[in-house]
């Protein structure tokens, strides 16, 4: 009686203790494979490129002459060199690129005015775009 419960209670224990292995491997793997020139994504969210790497830490250029130093186990992943310029440039990945689609012929042209918050656009009403005066 004692072994059914206590069997699923070593089988939870079992598992915890693989998942958090299969974890610091992971971890470990991110952390051997930095070098200078990679770029990385750490813990925080913040966008880099390895600069160095030292024993426990690694410099990372954050700008254009603008290194930090973070400790290796703050970097999260380390990015293809695609899909870091893609982040950091803002171009779309290559399945992404399509030509953009037709407008419908039916659809009235939009003017291209900015909206004006000023006392005078409101005295002016909707007629020049502005909003509509109140009184």
């Amino acid at each position: 009686m004692n072994l059914i419960i206590l069997l699923p209670l070593v089988l939870v224990m079992f598992l915890l203790f693989r998942s958090q292995k299969k974890r610091q491997q992971q971890m470990n793997q991110v952390q051997t494979s930095l070098e200078p020139g990679a770029g990385v994504r750490t813990i925080g969210g913040l966008y880099a490129q390895v600069k160095a790497v030292n024993e426990e830490t690694v410099e990372l250029e954050i700008a254009p002459g603008v290194v930090t130093h973070f400790t290796k186990s703050a970097i999260a992943a380390v990015l293809d060199p695609q899909e870091y310029d893609a982040i950091i440039n803002g171009r779309p990945a290559d399945d992404e690129l399509s030509e953009p689609e037709a407008e419908d012929a039916d659809a009235a042209p939009v003017e291209d005015k900015p909206l004006t918050l000023t006392k005078d656009s409101a005295e002016k009403g909707d007629a020049e775009g502005g909003a509509p005066a109140s009184k």
